[in-house]
């Protein structure tokens, strides 16, 4: 399955999950019932376990924490009432523009 494929797919099932709101059975719901707070923080975890991976151990390790923290990113984005065609919409804005100069274009 494609990139685009497979995060469409993993949108619609975070999305649905979100809205069933049964936290008994769902992760993405009991994730989400604790608050964005802990989203955010969840995300931040994996970021880490991702990093450490990339830095520690085998390609399979890090592929998995990439997984993880892509998935954990999709349940952000959602809370947020936002999606993987925000963040495609904002890399096609900034795509043909030097990340020096898009860093800098941003404000202070």
């Amino acid at each position: 399955m494609a990139i685009g494929e497979t995060l469409t797919q993993l949108e619609a099932v975070v999305n649905d999950r979100l809205a069933a709101g049964d936290a008994g059975a769902s992760y993405v719901a009991s994730l989400a019932a604790k608050g964005r707070g802990k989203i955010a923080q969840k995300l931040g975890e994996e970021a880490t376990e991702t990093i450490i991976a990339a830095l520690t151990e085998d390609d399979a390790a890090l592929t998995g924490e990439a997984a993880d923290l892509i998935f954990h990113l999709t349940i952000l984005l959602a809370d947020r009432g936002l999606g993987w065609d925000a963040v495609a919409a904002e890399l096609g804005r900034r795509h043909g523009t030097s990340g020096h100069a898009e860093k800098a274009s941003r404000p202070q």
